[in-house]
């Protein structure tokens, strides 16, 4: 099974309470406060591991929860610290804040989440019972008042269209990026375990000699997250079902994907490794489930996947070059291009490669005539990866591209 996209419920550590002790020991009468300090609560820290390909593991764990920390103990003794909790995921994957981040004394009352409608339309009032004091503008975020109470009013949308924030850092469905996780090894503290509290040792002073009292420990960080994968490659292999994209991936790697004459044969996004035996160079490839009209609106099985080549260097439109399924070459190659730009403009803006599959078939001379003419200054690099015909060139097109788009 194949999951690339999974929310979880992280919450790292409750922090350990401070002891309230005393030091009794035979010829001290008065050996004075021995209470020790809390330990910190775990942290729940993202660690990118590049042996892993998908998310299964937090499909059978969604709740990542970090041991708690010990409470102080007498004579001075520190509790233990929580355990860290380590979750290792694949390389490319990035963290979503599904629910906004709670900051201690602004969380609003009741009263406070009664909205004002002069505020909202951009008067300011005034009064001594519930002053409320804009910013700069209405539309700026307010800070209201409610006996006790204080919470900001802040409305997210408009900030961002205020300072300009990329769209690619929030997103309405799956809300604020929080890391993407590309490296081997790189590790990023999802949420930060609570500090310990101090013991009663801490606060003697000559005034007050013999406290009673101790901190209690601070509650660590909790929230909902998603995680999405989108897989590092090179090359992106985009086409329409029955194109050969499986054909090819076995054919210029040790990849053995599923082939078979029907649609939608690939329903996981494969990645296949080329390798150079002159100079031991290697590409990664990537092979997403083929391609159909709408599949930016959730149209077929390529919607789902289509983030997967987000990352790639160069991609490589595959066409049947035969119309094994009563397609033109050329409407297969408008309609590709049209979903890439209509899913994520900047798709259309990597180095693209065009290549005519199926070459081994009678028809398939002739659709390359008339994709030269309806389609011109198009280069097109003409295979049969059923029979291994091109496929050397086709491995020197891609490297040579790779090289290119590194050299940028």
């Amino acid at each position: 099974m194949f999951i690339d996209e999974i929310k979880v419920f992280a919450s790292a550590g409750h922090g350990g309470a401070g002891c309230v002790a005393f030091h009794r020991e035979a010829y001290r009468p008065k050996g004075g406060p021995s209470g020790g300090n809390g330990g910190r609560g775990g942290s729940v820290i993202l660690q990118a591991d590049h042996d892993l390909n998908n998310l299964i593991q937090q499909y059978y764990v969604p709740r990542l929860i970090a041991e708690k920390g010990h409470a102080g103990m007498g004579k001075g003794m520190d509790g233990p610290a929580g355990k860290d909790l380590i979750i290792k995921v694949p390389c490319g994957t990035l963290v979503w804040r599904l629910t906004p981040k709670v900051i201690p004394g602004l969380t609003p009352g009741p009263e406070a989440a009664e909205v004002d409608e002069a505020a909202e339309e951009g008067e300011e009032e005034e009064s001594p019972e519930s002053p409320i004091m804009p910013i700069s503008t209405g539309k700026r975020p307010v800070i209201r008042r409610s006996g006790s109470e204080m919470a900001y009013e802040i409305n997210l949308e408009d900030e961002d269209d205020a300072e300009g924030a990329s769209s690619s850092t929030r997103d309405p469905r799956k809300g604020e990026l929080v890391v993407d996780l590309t490296t081997h090894g790189q590790q990023f503290v999802l949420c930060q375990g609570g500090r310990g509290g101090l013991g009663n040792r801490n606060f003697a002073t000559a005034r007050r000699q013999a406290p009673r009292f101790a901190q209690p420990g601070e509650p660590g960080d909790e929230g909902e997250f998603l995680l999405e994968l989108r897989l590092i490659a090179e090359v992106g292999l985009v086409g329409y079902p029955n194109a050969g994209k499986s054909t090819l991936l076995t054919a210029i790697s040790h990849a053995r994907p599923k082939i078979a004459a029907y649609p939608f044969t690939t329903l996981t996004p494969q990645i296949g490794i080329v390798e150079y035996t002159k100079d031991y160079r290697r590409l990664a490839v990537c092979d997403v489930p083929g391609l159909i009209e709408g599949a930016h609106n959730n149209v077929g099985l390529g919607h789902a996947f289509l983030r997967h080549i987000q990352r790639c260097k160069v991609l490589v439109l595959l066409l049947d070059m035969a119309g094994t399924d009563n397609r033109k070459p050329w409407d297969d190659y408008r309609q590709l291009l049209s979903e890439l730009e209509l899913y994520d403009p900047a798709l259309i803006r990597k180095p693209i490669y065009v290549v005519a599959n199926k070459m081994d078939e009678p028809a398939a001379e002739g659709f390359l005539k008339q994709f030269k003419r309806k389609v011109p200054k198009t280069p097109v690099l003409p295979i049969a990866a059923g029979f291994d015909m091109g496929i050397d060139k086709f491995k020197a097109l891609i490297r040579e591209a790779v090289e290119e788009s590194d050299a940028r």
